[in-house]
């Protein structure tokens, strides 16, 4: 049974994409800390992150530092925050959450309520900054 990330990535379910390389898939979190807040997955879908090979795993790392600088050119942030903790869903994943102040990175806060437009608009400047 493939993950909600895997469908995803093959685009049977719609995302708002930021970023995508041959092994690795951008998208921005439909329930925000923050705006500008993104999902990194690896394409292969692998359920534990410590699980990924050595190769993909510094492919990994080296393209959600990309998808971050792109981010911090995006949005207004002081810092970029990178979460992996893995419960939720059983497919690897970073979170990029854009940070103002020390506590931006609660989980049990309820999500940002952002509209259609307001994603599309996100996903395109920060899609702009990572194809430079």
């Amino acid at each position: 049974m493939s993950s909600i990330f895997s469908k995803i990535v093959s685009g049977e379910i719609p995302s708002y994409k930021i970023a995508e390389e041959k092994n690795f898939f951008a998208f921005l979190d439909i329930n925000p800390l923050a705006k500008g807040h993104a999902l990194i997955v690896p394409k292969k879908e692998i359920d534990y992150v410590f699980d990924i090979d050595d190769d993909l795993y510094k492919g990994l790392l080296m393209f959600t530092k990309k998808v971050a600088l792109a981010i911090e050119k995006s949005v207004k942030c002081i810092r970029m925050g990178m979460v992996i903790y893995g419960l939720d869903i059983p497919h690897a994943h970073i979170h990029l959450i854009p940070l103002l102040g020390s506590n931006d990175i609660d989980f049990k806060k309820p999500p940002l309520k952002l509209t259609s437009e307001e994603f599309k608009e996100i996903a395109e400047r920060i899609r702009d900054e990572f194809e430079k």
